[in-house]
């Protein structure tokens, strides 16, 4: 019997916003070297003040009701609890959309873009087209709950995730992703290209044609290549450990919420266009609400599971033949990985290329406006 749709709601228990207030109160932060800003990992002073705002003037319930806002639900597939927010356009020729979050990310980030995607009428942009949206936390994050067996890789997740557009009735849909999203809706391009309209992707994984010995790349290009090169050497160690001993990090991060802060925030000013200063592109609000959901669900360490369990299938690349689904590409200048065109084109059937001014890795959280113009104008053009 195929399980059914269920509405849902999120309601954290009052408990658990006491037991948060109770562990960020007896934090036991870590010494410092003095000057060092955040040359060894996150900053204290710059933690320290934003556990206190949390712990004194962070109104989750106020959070929790704009989540709430949107139509949610939760399904059984594949063995795994699924919840997803759901948000039907007015137009019932809207395109159905599939967007999909990656890691230390969630559906918080897509926020700010879900509404003008469903309704670009009620935000300004009549005649735009609009969408059908579904967002879904992966299996393992947030409120899906964690993952209880193992294989849960992007391959999985990709054919759950068609089964579950299948369930809502949408038997053409569009795809969109960053982070692990992109990998998702490349498996999705390669496994199950049958019911995608196209897939839309702010990170674009693409290695160099057989032979290709780099000498017709731009100044541009070989620039994103130098910082792809200084990701793995400086920035990857998080996805080391979550890819071999995520269980033995797991303890702390679901211990302590200031750990779980510091290890998240970390990667948003990393990874975000800000001039070293995260709050230029996130309030203290928007970083906060983001790391609740991994708190009050506990699911910090099944979210990591997921580099373990892509890293053993082999996964974590592209493997398996050209992408023939018609792509869009939109490169955010402080993206992680900053494919060459000619490399994306090898890899995927690119027909929309975009290059933007500004924005990093989490696209619609940072630049919704640039965001949401570039996938209308991508699946615009695909009829």
């Amino acid at each position: 019997m195929e399980a059914e749709l269920k509405r849902f709601r999120i309601e954290v228990a009052e408990s658990v916003l006491t037991d948060l207030h109770n562990r960020l109160e007896v934090t036991r932060y870590p010494e410092q070297i003095a000057g060092s800003g955040w040359d060894y990992g996150t900053e204290l002073t710059y933690l320290m003040e934003l556990c206190d705002y949390w712990k004194t003037s962070y109104d989750w319930r106020k959070h929790e009701a704009k989540l709430n806002e949107f139509d949610q639900y939760t399904t059984q597939i594949d063995g795994q609890e699924l919840h997803f927010l759901h948000v039907r356009s007015r137009d019932q020729l809207a395109t159905p959309l599939l967007i999909l979050h990656g890691w230390p990310g969630s559906v918080v980030e897509f926020s700010k873009v879900i509404g003008p995607l469903a309704d670009p009428v009620g935000y300004g942009a009549d005649g735009q087209q609009p969408f059908h949206v579904v967002c879904p936390s992966l299996p393992g994050y947030a409120f899906s709950g964690p993952t209880t067996e193992p294989g849960w890789d992007t391959r999985r997740m990709a054919f759950a995730f068609a089964e579950l557009m299948r369930k809502l009735g949408y038997e053409e849909f569009g795809v969109q992703g960053g982070d692990w999203g992109a990998l998702i809706a490349t498996q999705m391009g390669l496994e199950i290209p049958q019911p995608l309209l196209g897939i839309h992707l702010n990170m674009v994984i693409a290695g160099p044609p057989e032979g290709d010995d780099l000498s017709d790349l731009t100044e541009k290009e070989l620039t994103a290549l130098g910082d792809m090169a200084n990701y793995e050497k400086v920035e990857s160690g998080y996805a080391k450990i979550q890819g071999t001993k995520p269980q033995t990090l797991g303890y702390g991060l679901n211990d302590s919420p200031a750990g779980l802060a510091a290890w998240i925030v970390e990667k948003f000013r990393a990874w975000s266009d800000c001039e070293g200063q995260v709050e230029r592109s996130f309030s203290r609000d928007e970083l906060l609400t983001n790391i609740m959901v991994y708190w009050v669900t506990q699911t910090a360490n099944s979210s990591a599971r997921l580099y373990f369990e892509t890293q053993k299938s082999g996964r974590f690349g592209l493997a398996g033949g050209r992408i023939e689904v018609p792509t869009g590409c939109a490169i955010f200048p402080k993206e992680l990985v900053r494919a060459p065109r000619k490399w994306a084109e090898h890899q995927y059937k690119v027909v929309h290329w975009s290059e933007m001014e500004r924005g990093g890795h989490f696209a619609a959280f940072e630049q919704p406006a640039m965001f949401v113009s570039d996938v209308r104008s991508f699946f615009s053009k695909l009829g």
